[in-house]
């Protein structure tokens, strides 16, 4: 039996400068009082059923843990957690009574763990103290009065000393700004106070960065570290390190990452406990539980995208080497639950190009007109215009343009500009349908192909997108883009893509029935020799729903105790492998897939200008929003900022990129 808390596939993110995505949730047709009777029966008699009370315990949200407590002290006069210390032993004792406190119990224990006897666990200090919100401390000081009949701040100070033990304690005030208003004058001031503070001077303010960093909001301190940047010339990572040492240079770092991102924070505290010899049970326990339902989905994502390894996997790897012989590895097993949920996650996909307001096609026809007269082209009154309008608009302006002059809008344009602006501009002013068809040829025309714009056209388009694209590849280019596919591919990957081409994906939610035996049947395929293994993955990854495809990618998990991802990648090669994890990525989270997508198109020597351009055109009205918190999240570094240092030496096309990326993060 396998119960997956970490979370194993999911759909998308929201915008966690807002809200995190949990995998725990509260359980459909809950019932405290059969809960309770369930508990009581698994812990009768001689031994105890541990696959019953970890399903059950896993499967519920913390409130509704805390209403089957009340529940079982009604019915059995009883305290559950006493029963339960009782009945489990070790590291399976410690997950399922964790589970079964409140958030705020939960910390306090730790902190109390923390500090209690001759030593200090001062990482478990600076990650506790630094992740959580000012309700969440509050919360957490009262229950350690509570519980211990102690002042927590006191005893943080009887146990630590100096710059770390000052930051802790402004830490444990839960005093920081959360309104969200930035003043952008205060932002240049911090900046340059800090830089005096440190890096300007011989020694350190130490004080001035407590102030700062322990008290300013998340988005205001994102401001200042890049406006830090550009005073210093080094990230404050960086100043930090060369500033401060000890536990208070861990601690100011760790404040900087959490401030950039709390996922990002705890994906690399959870790798650290599980590299190198042996595991840090202790910690990974700990961040499996407080996170499970405010965004453990968003850790996983980050710890599969920064280690490019599935968590799940290297979970049970660290564990089973020296756990064996003990019940399932006990972290491995919070895994499932958290895993199932993921694939049920749905987020809004947000644009950032959106119609104009007070719009006037006439008047834009007039402009754009006008812009082209004469000697030279207006480029900057060209990209206003198209930039900041919507595609249905644009297509009003055409119409407009052919009708008040007598010319055609894009042969004018295509005269007068040229490279890359004219690549951006062209394909803006083309429907989506039309600029599709026009990159599918692009990538098939002349002597060599682009399989990756293949696949990534083909892969993320709907039936209704990719059905439209092939009318408009005939009108066009009078051949179907069916017929071109296979004149330029072959083998299983001309098959995978003629397969997509037919846009007749499924639609709709997912069969569990069916689900199931989808998931037992790529799991038994990935014993066939590889033709027949790549037949079947077609014939399902091709063909399902996406919805379908996230529940059948879970229960993989189940069926083959691996990710499917990992199976793709170590069992397939070339285009076939590149077209199924394409997929598999686009299922999982489309919007990560793009932003990744976007990140190889800019990073190292030259840029694939057509991939850049692509995405950002096409994506722009439907989720680059989206795309572009997965970048900013993945690669520490915003969209924005990406585009401009990959595109400096070419200004139009810079400012068309970024009016189209629409904001800065």
């Amino acid at each position: 039996m396998h119960i997956d808390i970490i979370g194993q596939h999911k759909n998308t993110k929201v915008q966690r400068s807002q809200v995190g995505i949990g995998t725990i949730s509260d359980a459909p047709d809950f019932d405290a009082s059969a809960d309770a009777e369930a508990l009581y029966n698994a812990m009768k008699g001689i031994g105890s059923d541990k696959d019953a009370i970890l399903d059950l315990v896993t499967s519920r949200s913390n409130a509704q843990r805390q209403e089957v407590i009340s529940a079982y002290k009604s019915s059995f006069g009883k305290d559950l957690i006493d029963d339960l210390k009782y009945e489990l032993t070790g590291k399976f004792e410690r997950l399922i009574v964790s589970l079964m406190r409140t958030p705020a119990y939960h910390d306090a224990k730790e902190i109390h763990d923390a500090i209690k006897g001759a030593g200090t666990n001062e990482r478990c200090l600076i990650e506790v103290l630094v992740s959580r919100t000012n309700k969440q401390i509050h919360d957490m000081v009262a229950a350690y009065k509570d519980a211990y009949g102690r002042d927590l701040e006191e005893d943080v100070i009887a146990d630590t000393s100096g710059h770390f033990k000052k930051m802790l304690v402004v830490l444990l005030q839960g005093t920081r700004d959360e309104s969200g208003v930035v003043n952008a004058d205060l932002v240049e001031q911090d900046a340059q106070d800090l830089y005096e503070a440190g890096e300007a001077q011989w020694g350190t303010d130490e004080a001035k960065f407590i102030m700062i960093l322990g008290n300013r909001s998340v988005t205001h301190l994102r401001m200042v570290f890049d406006a830090y940047e550009k005073i210093a010339e080094v990230s404050i990572e960086d100043s930090i390190k060369s500033e401060l040492s000890g536990d208070f240079e861990r601690l100011m770092l760790a404040v900087v990452q959490c401030i950039r991102s709390v996922p990002m924070f705890f994906a690399k505290r959870l790798y650290k406990s599980m590299k190198g010899l042996g595991t840090a049970d202790n910690t990974l326990i700990r961040i499996m539980i407080c996170r499970s339902e405010i965004d453990m989905l968003d850790i996983r994502e980050c710890f599969r995208l920064r280690y490019e390894k599935s968590l799940y996997n290297m979970i049970k790897v660290g564990k089973i080497s020296h756990l064996a012989g003990e019940f399932f590895p006990e972290a491995a097993q919070l895994a499932y639950k958290m895993w199932e949920i993921s694939s049920m996650t749905k987020v809004q996909l947000r644009p950032t190009v959106r119609p104009a307001s007070g719009f006037d096609p006439a008047a834009d026809a007039q402009a754009l007109r006008k812009a082209m007269k004469g000697f030279g082209t207006d480029e900057d009154a060209i990209i206003d215009i198209v930039a900041q309008r919507s595609n249905a608009q644009r297509q009003e302006i055409r119409q407009t343009f052919k009708s008040l002059l007598g010319r055609d809008l894009m042969k004018d344009l295509k005269s007068e500009l040229s490279k890359n602006l004219e690549r951006l501009i062209i394909g803006l002013m083309l429907t989506p349908a039309e600029f599709d068809a026009k990159m599918m040829r692009k990538a098939m025309e002349g002597a060599g192909t682009d399989e990756h714009a293949l696949i990534e056209i083909l892969v993320t388009r709907n039936n209704e997108q990719i059905q439209a694209m092939n009318a408009a590849y005939k009108d066009a280019y009078k051949k179907s883009l069916e017929d071109a596919i296979q004149s330029d591919t072959s083998g299983h990957f001309c098959r995978i893509l003629v397969s997509l081409t037919q846009g007749a994906r499924e639609e709709g939610p997912a069969d569990m029935e069916r689900a199931l035996a989808d998931a037992q049947e790529l799991a038994d395929a990935c014993n066939a020799d590889s033709d027949d293994m790549e037949m079947k993955f077609m014939s399902i990854l091709c063909t399902r729903s996406f919805p379908h495809l996230r529940k059948v990618f879970q229960e993989f998990v189940k069926c083959s105790n691996k990710d499917i991802e990992q199976i793709i990648k170590k069992e397939m090669s070339g285009d076939v492998k590149n077209a199924f994890y394409a997929i598999v990525r686009s299922v999982k989270n489309q919007p990560s897939y793009f932003a990744d997508r976007l990140y190889k198109a800019m990073k190292g020597l030259g840029t694939d200008d057509r991939a850049l351009i692509r995405i950002m055109v096409s994506r722009s009205e439907v989720d680059l929003f989206n795309i572009r918190k997965e970048f900013k999240e993945t690669h520490d570094a915003s969209l924005h900022e990406f585009i401009q240092g990959d595109t400096s030496g070419d200004y139009p096309a810079e400012k068309t990129l970024l009016i189209l990326c629409g904001g800065e993060d």
